[in-house]
């Protein structure tokens, strides 16, 4: 007479299995997964799947050692090639050539490439004197001429010549140009005083009249005129005109209430 096994006894045999199942994640992947790990790689320590081991990668869902050429070292990545060239040297055809640095120049920082030392420039593959004219300096650029003219002189068909600055002007931020002073402006190559009409003033603008009517006038013919304001309104923002008090509004030359 077969005996019956207990509920409780059957519920216990379960948890013990499932408990077993979840210390043994490559069972679980083994059991739930379609693809089998391949040779030289592991699951991963996150999600489902799989990824080759340090030194492979994944070529065809298959894990292929990675081979790293003389002069280059491993990256330790799953994707790429698997490899790059050490410092002073280049990948060329899946392998790393030394790179050639000509006479007067540097590795640069990032080991793959070289620049020309300070006085020289770059043509083709080699680094050239740069020919510095009379006032001049050497430039910290890369690019250009290599050089640029001292203050107060400007550059001319390749060599330095002086910025003629005429009277009342002076020498601008940039050093090969000048600008009239205050109370002038430029007339082809000189500077004529502004000539600043009755209730006006100069301004620091380079462009217009060089001057502006004083509030409460405006412009008529180079002249300064006084603004004829209305009853019930007032000079406004401007200075150069006027508007009507609230509540009235304008209509020709003065203000009614609407």
């Amino acid at each position: 007479m077969s005996k019956v096994r207990p509920l409780r006894d059957i519920s216990m045999h379960s948890l013990i299995m499932l408990a077993l199942l979840a210390t043994v994640p490559g069972l679980v992947l083994a059991q739930s997964g379609n693809d089998k790990i391949p040779e030289n790689a592991h699951a991963k320590s996150y999600g489902d799947g799989w990824e080759c081991d340090r030194g492979y990668r994944e070529v065809d869902k298959a894990c292929v050692a990675i081979k790293v050429p003389a002069n280059a070292h491993p990256t330790n990545t799953s994707y790429g090639r698997g490899w790059e060239c050490i410092r002073g040297y280049l990948e060329v055809d899946e392998a790393c050539a030394a790179i050639k640095v000509p006479p007067n120049a540097y590795l640069s920082s990032s080991g793959d490439s070289w620049s020309c030392d300070r006085g020289y420039r770059r043509i083709a593959e080699a680094c050239v004197d740069i020919k510095v004219p009379a006032n001049a300096y050497l430039a910290n650029t890369s690019f250009g001429v290599g050089w640029e003219c001292d203050r107060g002189y400007r550059e001319v068909d390749k060599a330095c010549v002086a910025v003629n600055v005429p009277k009342h002007a002076y020498l601008d931020f940039s050093g090969d140009k000048w600008k009239c002073a205050r109370g002038y402006r430029a007339v082809g190559e000189a500077c004529v005083a502004v000539k600043v009409p009755a209730n006006a003033y100069l301004t620091n603008t380079s462009y217009g009249s060089g001057w502006e009517c004083a509030r409460g006038y405006r412009e008529v013919d180079e002249a300064c005129v006084p603004v004829i304001v209305p009853e019930n309104a007032h000079i406004n923002y401007s200075g150069h005109g006027w508007d009507c008090n609230q509540p009235y509004r304008k209509r020709q030359d003065g203000c009614t209430l609407l």
